[in-house]
C-alpha cells in the first residue's frame, strides 16, 4: 500500500504524541498539533526558531538545561544514534511538564544526516488530576485559582495520613513551601500576573505528582504537599525537584522572561506528632531556608 504525500501530512499532524523536526543546526522546521497542545506553542511561534534559543527550556530531574548542553537531539545528529530520555518541558503557561522523548535522525537516501526528530509524550499525572478536581469541586474543597486542593482537605487529609500511619505504618511526610518576595512580585507586576504565577507554580506540583500524593494551596504563596509511602532521603530529593523545576520555569511579559523560587521545609511524620505539630516543624523549617537565603530546601 501507497500513502499520498497528503495522507503521511494527516497522520503527523494528528499524532496524539508532540512532534517535531529540526535541520542540522537544530533550527525548527515542522511542529505538529499534538506539540501545540502539550507545549502550549503554536507552529508559528516555533517553526523557524533555533532549539538552542531555550524556548522549550529542556531540563533533566536534577534541573540542569539540555537545550545549550548535554542536548539529546544535538547528539544524535552529531552521532545518528537514536536516543530515549524523561525530561521536562516548559509550558508557554509557565509551568513544567515531565515527559518522555525519543530522539532519531532525518537522512537522505544516500545516509547524510539531514537533521533530527524528536517525538514527545506528556507523561504527568494531568488527567488524573482532572478527575479529582470535578470530585473536589462538588465538595467546594478546591482552591478555584489554582486547582489545587484547599487548606480544607489538606488538613482532613492529614487526619487520613496519621491514621493510615498510625494503623498500617505508612509513612509519610510533608512539603510545607512558600513562594519567595511574591509581595515584592505583586507590588512591581501586579496582581493578575501574581495570580498567572501562583497559578503555573500550582500546575508544576500538579503535573509533576505522584497519583497517591496530594498537593494543596494552604493559604496566600502558601503551598503544601502531602507525599504518602515515602522515607526522608527520597522526600528530600522529590522537594529539590519540585523546587528546581519552579526555579527553571517562567512566564512571558513584554519580552521579559518572569519566574520565580520557592522555599520549601520538609518534614517526616514521627511517633508522637500530631497534625500540628508537623506542621509547626514544617513551618520552622520553611523559615531556616526563609534565612539561609531562599530558594533552598530544609529537611528533618
Amino acid at each position: 500500500m501507497e500513502l499520498e504525500k497528503d495522507s503521511y501530512e494527516a497522520i503527523l499532524k494528528n499524532l496524539h504524541d508532540g512532534l517535531y523536526f529540526v535541520d542540522r543546526n537544530r533550527m525548527i522546521t515542522y511542529w505538529n498539533k499534538a506539540a501545540e497542545r502539550i507545549s502550549g506553542f503554536t507552529a508559528e511561534e516555533v517553526v523557524g526558531k533555533s532549539c538552542s534559543d531555550n524556548l522549550l527550556t529542556h531540563v533533566n530531574k536534577e534541573g540542569k538545561s539540555l537545550c545549550k548542553e548535554m542536548c539529546p537531539l544535538a547528539a544524535t545528529i552529531r552521532d545518528g544514534k537514536p536516543r530515549e530520555a524523561n525530561l521536562f518541558m516548559h509550558n508557554k503557561n509557565g509551568h513544567r511538564i515531565p515527559v518522555s522523548i525519543r530522539v532519531s535522525t532525518i537522512a537522505d537516501k544516500f545516509g547524510n544526516i539531514l537533521g533530527g526528530i524528536e517525538l514527545f509524550t506528556d507523561i504527568s499525572n494531568q488527567k488524573a488530576n482532572e478527575l479529582r478536581v470535578k470530585e473536589l469541586e462538588k465538595l467546594a474543597f478546591i482552591d478555584k485559582l489554582t486547582q489545587l486542593v484547599n487548606r480544607r482537605y489538606a488538613e482532613k487529609s492529614l487526619l487520613n495520613r496519621f491514621e493510615e500511619f498510625k494503623n498500617l505504618k505508612i509513612p509519610f511526610g510533608i512539603l510545607f513551601m512558600d513562594i519567595d518576595h511574591f509581595k515584592d512580585f505583586n507590588d512591581s507586576y501586579g496582581h493578575e500576573l501574581g495570580d498567572h504565577v501562583l497559578k503555573y507554580v500550582a500546575t508544576t506540583f500538579i503535573s509533576n505528582s505522584r497519583p497517591f500524593d496530594l498537593y494543596g494551596r494552604w493559604g496566600g504563596e502558601e503551598f503544601i504537599g502531602i507525599i504518602r509511602n515515602i522515607n526522608k532521603e527520597d522526600l528530600r530529593l522529590l522537594g529539590e525537584r519540585v523546587r528546581s523545576l519552579v526555579e527553571n520555569s517562567y512566564i512571558e511579559h513584554e519580552n521579559e522572561k518572569l519566574n520565580v523560587t520557592i522555599s520549601i521545609g520538609a518534614a517526616m511524620a514521627q511517633k508522637n506528632d500530631t497534625r500540628d505539630t508537623l506542621l509547626k516543624r514544617a513551618d520552622v523549617l520553611l523559615y531556616k531556608s526563609k534565612s539561609s537565603g531562599r530558594n533552598c530546601l530544609t529537611v528533618e
